[in-house]
């Protein structure tokens, strides 16, 4: 037993004893006059901090004689592809400045990456450029482009009709459980987002027209403001605006990955009209709900603004409600039902538009919601604009 440990020590202190890993260095030779020897030392990967290239061009700069560089990799213990970008760069400052690069000391597998880097020179106008078109073609550019947007939607806008008007004759194929299941999700689920807001723009209504008839002794007529203002307009904006954020932008979002997905495609091959199959069931969603939900709003937006009359301006709850319901009628929210049942339908449109506009990437399918959002809101507060001139002028 004792032998083979003693054979098992002879062993051991026969093995070599292992290189402790050295950082790259670079060390410079000139072997003759006119020729520089670049040598590496230590591992030359990925890990390790490189030495900078600037010093083999300070060693050329102090030798103007030098007409050759070679390389030497005898010190070399590791090396993987950092090597090539530094190899890349000397070769570059030799045809610079006309000098020979000898690359024949350097090992095999270095010479062909070499060779398969700089075999295939770059193609002439791969490179991108970064040319600034004039004014004048700029502005063609965005009229075309605005041009086609605008056909675009007019497209979508009729086929948006045709699949309407088979829905009234009965011919429209969508499934039912698809639509209330975006029933609910843009109704029932919409409830504490638009609870929330409407009660807290009631208030604020409430607490501004406060400061206001607080100076004239008018304190009760804010029952008035806030039930008039929520009734006709802010209701129903409120509810649109929340409406756009949540639900517009959830309806480009599922269309747009559709698109990404080719389901869009498949529903078109298997003879499905998307437009009726995808986009009429989030259209009668929105119609149906969003007036409902301009409801809910109004009568949050109203108890917000009571409970700023009866904390502060000392006003009795029945008095509070018999004010709002004097100046409040049918016809009061009639107008505020009609806006938001237009906002609704505009809601959706610019959703699904969207959505069937999207591209065939992950990125796409964010810009697509990001639109739909931006869409939604303008077309909300054009449209708002036009039907209050309109109420306005035919005296309602």
């Amino acid at each position: 037993m004792s032998s083979n440990m003693t054979t098992a020590s002879n062993i051991q202190s026969e093995r070599p004893p292992l290189q402790p890993s050295l950082p790259p260095e670079l060390h410079f030779q000139q072997p003759t006059v006119d020729t520089l020897c670049v040598g590496f030392m230590g591992n030359w990967t990925m890990e390790a901090e490189l030495p900078a290239i600037d010093r083999v061009a300070q060693q050329l700069e102090t030798a103007p004689q030098v007409r050759r560089l070679t390389f030497e990799t005898q010190g070399l213990q590791a090396w993987d592809s950092t090597l090539l970008p530094f190899l890349l760069k000397c070769q570059t400052f030799c045809s610079q400045r006309q000098l020979t690069c000898d690359l024949a000391n350097l090992p095999q597998g270095i010479q062909r990456l070499l060779h398969l880097a700089t075999a295939v020179s770059e193609r002439k106008g791969a490179r991108r450029e970064g040319v600034r078109e004039s004014f004048l073609v700029r502005l063609g550019e965005r009229a075309l482009a605005n041009l086609a947007a605008a056909q675009d939607l007019l497209t979508f806008l009729g086929q948006a009709t045709i699949a309407f008007g088979r829905l009234l004759r009965g011919r429209a194929r969508f499934r039912r459980t698809d639509f209330w299941l975006i029933v609910q999700e843009c109704g029932a689920q919409a409830l504490p987002i638009v609870s929330l807001i409407s009660f807290l723009v009631g208030l604020i209504l409430a607490f501004v027209g406060a400061v206001q008839l607080e100076q004239f002794g008018a304190q009760i007529y804010v029952a008035n403001l806030v039930g008039i203002a929520m009734a006709r307009e802010m209701g129903a904006m409120m509810t649109g605006i929340v409406i756009a954020g949540r639900t517009g932008a959830a309806f480009a979002a599922q269309l747009g990955t559709m698109m990404v997905n080719e389901e869009i495609d498949a529903l078109t091959t298997t003879g499905l009209p998307p437009m009726e199959f995808l986009v009429l069931p989030r259209m009668l969603a929105l119609m149906l709900m969003v007036p409902l939900l301009c409801l809910y709003a109004d009568l949050m937006g109203i108890l917000g603004g009571a409970l700023i009359g009866v904390s502060m301006l000392d006003l009795g709850i029945v008095e509070y409600y018999n004010q709002t319901r004097a100046a409040l009628d049918l016809s009061t929210f009639l107008l505020g039902l009609i806006k938001a049942a237009v906002f609704g339908v505009l809601v959706a449109l610019a959703g699904c538009l969207r959505g069937m506009q999207c591209g065939r990437s992950a990125s796409a399918v964010g810009e697509a919601a990001t639109s739909a959002v931006v869409t939604g809101i303008v077309w909300i507060i054009v449209s708002d604009a036009i039907l209050t001139v309109l109420y306005q002028v035919l005296g309602v």
